[in-house]
């Protein structure tokens, strides 16, 4: 018998769904043809015809897709979001109110500040009639997560006896500057002192609400002539961070005093001829006289033509606060008398405050000094 070969199922062209219902397919007739006898499909190609039937599905499912974004009408391009607008600068001068009490936060650098009592007398005289209280808080050595503050614990304990003191004076205006030790240290610890300094001004706005906030970037090292060593490579950690704190004041929308450009920002190689430091770092009493005019004129402010000699009266008032100052908030035997042995002379402790009606006297005597100092000044 000859057979007739078998052929593929041609395949049925895709056609749209129509409500008109579909003309049944006609029955294969049962009748055996004895000339050509048809044999049935065997169960393989069966499976692949069908299959090709259900792959026509996901392929119309592309289609469509297809079809749907090639006529979908244009839409607009969108627009770049607009860049947030930039921080107003800040204006030439700090204003100060009268009866403000400005805190000096930090550490070296403004703790030595109370031995040479050059930064008060220079800002009362710059203020005229304007009268304001200052006091120091700052510790040497300390950072901004209060390492130096602490005695026995951790940082954060610090940072608690920091708290208490701020609950004390309730300052209105506070200087600060940190960032000091960065010089020796990689710029890699950056980040986190930044965040750690954020945290300090949120701690200081908590306690003083309404404070309004100095951050001064710490001035330039010096270098002095061998065993001292070369300060080239820590001045430029400092330049960097002056640039860094210079952003973040603006963000804390804190005044920012570059104090590290107005003494002279990176100095020259070599060693230098007229020093301003004892060691590089610890700048002595010709010292203190220029970073306090500098930190003057970084606050917009202008100090009259004073005799030397009524400054120097009123420097002299300035540090006799200082040191009875320094006496009630940091007193000698602190750990007999608040620590863990005030068992033993804790008994003392209520003579510490009895060193503030002496301070309000202490203001009051510059404060007059002060006025005189003015009269001088303003006679021709």
């Amino acid at each position: 018998m000859n057979f007739k070969p078998l052929l593929p199922l041609p395949l049925r062209p895709f056609a749209a769904k129509s409500n008109v219902p579909a003309a049944q397919p006609k029955q294969p007739s049962t009748t055996v043809n004895s000339a050509t006898p048809k044999l049935p499909l065997d169960n393989s190609r069966r499976l692949r015809s069908n299959s090709a039937r259900m792959n026509l599905k996901p392929l119309a499912g592309i289609l469509a897709l297809v079809c749907a974004a090639t006529f979908a009408p244009a839409q607009a391009p969108t627009q770049p979001e607009a860049p947030p607008p930039a921080a107003p600068p800040q204006p030439k001068t700090f204003e100060f109110k009268d009866g403000d009490r400005v805190v000096l936060l930090g550490n070296t650098v403004l703790e030595r500040e109370h031995d040479y009592g050059s930064f008060e007398p220079r800002l009362d005289l710059a203020l005229g009639e304007t009268k304001v209280t200052v006091r120091n808080l700052a510790w040497s050595g300390d950072t901004v997560f209060g390492h130096a503050r602490s005695y026995f614990g951790p940082p954060e304990e610090g940072l608690q006896r920091l708290s208490v003191h701020l609950e004390m004076l309730k300052p209105t205006v506070v200087i600060l500057c940190y960032g000091s030790e960065l010089a020796f240290e990689r710029l890699g610890g950056l980040p986190e002192f930044l965040t750690g300094y954020r945290n300090l001004i949120d701690l200081i706005r908590a306690k003083s609400p309404g404070v309004r906030v100095i951050v001064a970037a710490p001035p330039p090292l010096e270098t002095l002539p061998p065993p001292l060593p070369d300060l080239a490579a820590a001045n430029r950690n400092l330049s960097s961070l002056r640039d860094a704190l210079h952003k973040f004041a603006l963000m804390q929308n804190a005044y920012f005093v570059d104090w590290f450009e107005l003494m002279g920002g990176l100095p020259k190689p070599g060693v230098i001829r007229k020093p301003l430091t004892e060691n590089g770092v610890h700048y002595t009493k010709e010292g203190y006289e220029k970073l306090s005019a500098k930190l003057i004129e970084g606050l917009g402010l202008k100090m009259p033509d004073a005799p030397s000699a009524a400054l120097e009266s009123l420097r002299r008032a300035v540090i006799a606060k200082d040191t009875l100052f320094f006496n009630r908030w940091r007193p000698h035997n602190e750990t007999y008398l608040f620590g863990f042995r005030k068992h033993e002379q804790g008994q003392n402790a209520k003579e510490i405050p009895m060193f503030d009606p002496l301070i309000a006297k202490a203001d009051e005597e510059i404060q007059k000094l002060k006025e005189e100092a003015l009269q001088q000044a303003r006679r021709p």
